[in-house]
């Protein structure tokens, strides 16, 4: 102990505790993180893209002046003294499988940029090169052999809806393998699943090849990379992914329909919601079921263009909370917990619900370039609430605490590195893990510390 902790161990007298109790409560500390090492065997990832008001969702401040609360109220869970926002009742009566991290915080108000944060933990380079980027920990999963079978390691549902806004997601920061390499990239699937043609083109063999006509060119295709493959380290990662693909069209794992949600009942499918984004997290639990460790999904490039796309609500914040973003978030991230729990797989599966960053204090702030209308909020890195459950994390809890604007963090403060050293953590991947770059120098991939208060 340093002499700090010594002089407050001292002082902790006073309240009736010696410095046993206080080595003692240590020694369990330690116990439950070593007990969370590894407890999740996978991870599904919901991408809130565009920033989540957090003081309209899970931290409402209703004590606040009217510019600062907004529009909604608050509602009591079936955890007593936890509140969240009335419009997400069904997770509120889930919330005991739900721990609150209401104190993340970082500097970043930009959405291609702060996405690096929430899906390495560490900060974004200043190179716009993917390759120069710290790799999502779902590559760094890859790079470490999880997986099994012909399915990919790491899988990103992006759904491309047939409308007139922009994509942002895609030039998101942090999505990609970044330095591990192309060979560690996740499979990106821009299909929407809500269609009912949808299909996964990398997976799917054309009717006019047979099986034998793709073993032809498979071995010619082999003869050429191995002919390249002393070229470049990229000849060698395009040859394992030529053979990944293949291994994708012909095998059983494939066959028995990891991609084809018609094979759920339609009462499952309707639990989740007839929509892009709950179809996707549909398809994330189906992958992580089939063994894939990591499904990043995004939510989809929705809202009316210019005004409120994604979460980004600029404008018609609480119109579009109301509507378009929080009852389909509180349907479908309901569905997942209650069909992994049902399915015995809530234990071993960690999830997690974030966006990049939060939003203003006040509405109508500005606080970046887009600004925000008289009904909106702007960006904000200030502080902002992540959600955990499943795999080894404590239900019913809200950890850190936000000022009374919930425009810092009062109590508590969590850095995104911790919290993905956390996820980490739960994944078994420990705190000295190196693995070699694509340059072949070796690079420790888990940055911060695991924070043993969220873990049960």
């Amino acid at each position: 102990m340093t002499r700090r902790e010594l002089v407050r161990a001292g002082a902790l007298g006073l309240f009736g505790l010696s410095f046993a109790d206080v080595l003692r409560g240590r020694a369990q500390a330690q116990a439950v993180t070593a007990r969370s090492f590894g407890r999740a065997k996978r991870c599904i990832l919901l991408f809130m893209w565009g920033g989540p008001a957090h003081q309209d969702t899970w931290d409402l401040k209703p004590d606040a002046p009217r510019e600062v609360r907004g529009e909604f109220n608050e509602i009591s869970t079936n955890v007593p003294g936890l509140r969240v926002c009335e419009h997400f009742p069904r997770l509120a009566q889930r919330m005991d499988r739900l721990c609150l991290v209401r104190s993340m915080t970082h500097d970043n108000g930009d959405h291609t940029t702060a996405t690096h944060y929430l899906l390495t933990g560490e900060p974004p380079p200043r190179s716009t090169d993917k390759r120069a980027q710290w790799p999502h920990f779902g590559s760094v999963l890859s790079s470490l052999g999880r997986g099994q079978g012909a399915l990919p390691p790491s899988v990103s549902m992006r759904p491309k809806l047939e409308n007139d806004v922009p994509r942002f997601v895609e030039q998101s920061q942090g999505q990609f393998a970044g330095w591990l390499g192309p060979l560690h990239d996740p499979l990106t699937i821009d299909a929407d699943p809500s269609r009912a043609d949808y299909r996964v083109a990398e997976t799917t063999l054309h009717p006019e090849i047979s099986v034998e006509r793709l073993d032809r060119r498979r071995e010619l295709l082999g003869q050429l990379d191995r002919r390249l493959d002393g070229f470049s380290p990229n000849f060698a990662a395009q040859d394992l992914n030529h053979r990944r693909a293949f291994e994708l069209l012909t095998s059983a794992a494939t066959q028995r329909g990891a991609f084809n949600l018609n094979e759920e009942p339609l009462k499952v499918r309707e639990h989740y919601g007839m929509n892009p984004h709950g179809q996707s997290v549909l398809q994330a639990r189906r992958l992580v079921e089939r063994g894939v460790p990591l499904v990043t999904v995004f939510w989809p490039n929705d809202g009316i263009k210019n005004v409120s796309v994604y979460w980004d609500t600029h404008s018609r914040n609480f119109v579009d909370l109301k509507t378009r973003l929080m009852p389909v978030t509180d349907l479908a991230f309901t569905a997942l917990l209650d069909d992994l729990q049902e399915r015995g797989m809530l234990e071993d599966t960690l999830v997690i619900w974030t966006g990049e960053f939060g939003r203003t204090p006040r509405v109508g702030q500005r606080s970046s370039d887009a600004g925000a209308g008289k009904d909106g909020r702007d960006h904000w890195g200030g502080c902002f609430t992540s959600v955990l459950a499943g795999a080894g994390v404590k239900g019913g809890f809200a950890y850190g605490k936000s000022d009374k604007q919930a425009g810092f963090p009062a109590e508590s403060p969590v850095a995104p590195r911790d919290l993905i050293a956390t996820v980490y953590h739960l994944l078994g991947v420990p705190e000295e893990q190196m693995v070699m770059d694509s340059g072949g120098r070796p690079q420790f991939v888990r940055p911060g510390k695991a924070i043993g208060e969220l873990l049960a």
